[in-house]
């Protein structure tokens, strides 16, 4: 009797892409503010949208919160990050130590093509200023700061960097700095005229002004409700 044909388990590299995919998904949702800090992340409901198994969800789920992005709560599940007015002091603490470092290690490796990066990006904030698309212009200044590290070109810069910009995004929904724009439309723009000339102290003077700017604007209280997270994902 012939044996019966085994199932090819799919193999890791698909799955990996998979998840990765959906943990983009979710991650871009959470910096864009379309699931706000304190939103419950159900296995279900989210196994349900994404069509994979809870246990995928749960991998995925443990990934963000490894980067903050989600708490894990014992018997209550996932939910959205919701930073303290004291976390984001913290941030704002570290990202004042980090961000000067990150300066100097870009300048002292800088490169025409590195320039052009950061005014592309900055091309970005602008068209999404322009549009008065208040989530996009978050999720871009953030997203600002993160290739600022990345073309630095320290590993731990990247990571850490990553780390704190998507959690002053979620500090600046969640305490509702007065307008999405708690980036002024030029300070970027001086900062990479500042990267462009190599001139290091001015830079790290522009960027630690921009970050108190930004801090200053925020309101330490806030209100959470309920999200529907298949209209979120599917609408």
């Amino acid at each position: 009797m012939p044996k019966r044909a085994q199932e090819t388990p799919p193999h890791p590299s698909v799955r990996e892409t998979a998840n990765d995919e959906i943990y983009e998904k979710i991650y871009v949702t959470i910096l864009e503010h379309r699931l706000p800090p304190g939103t419950k992340l159900g296995e279900d409901r989210l196994a349900s949208i994404f069509n994979v198994s809870r246990a995928r969800i749960r991998e995925i789920l443990a990934r963000l919160a490894h980067e903050q992005v989600v708490d894990l709560f014992p018997q209550r599940g996932a939910f959205v990050a919701k930073p303290t007015p004291e976390q984001a002091m913290d941030v704002f603490e570290a990202r004042r130590v980090l961000e000067p470092a990150v300066l100097q290690r870009l300048i002292t490796h800088l490169t025409p093509e590195k320039v052009e990066r950061l005014r592309q990006h900055q091309q970005l904030e602008q068209a999404a200023r322009d549009k008065n698309d208040r989530r996009a212009v978050v999720r871009l200044s953030g997203e600002f700061h993160q290739l600022v590290a990345d073309l630095a070109g320290n590993s731990a810069y990247m990571r850490t960097m990553r780390e704190l910009s998507t959690l002053t995004c979620l500090i600046i929904f969640l305490y509702d700095a007065p307008t999405a724009m708690s980036c002024r439309a030029d300070e970027h723009t001086e900062i990479i005229d500042a990267i462009a000339k190599r001139d290091v102290a001015k830079a790290s003077k522009l960027m630690l002004a921009h970050l108190e700017h930004i801090e200053h604007s925020l309101k330490l209280d806030s209100q959470s409700a309920e999200v529907d997270l298949e209209a979120v994902f599917k609408g």
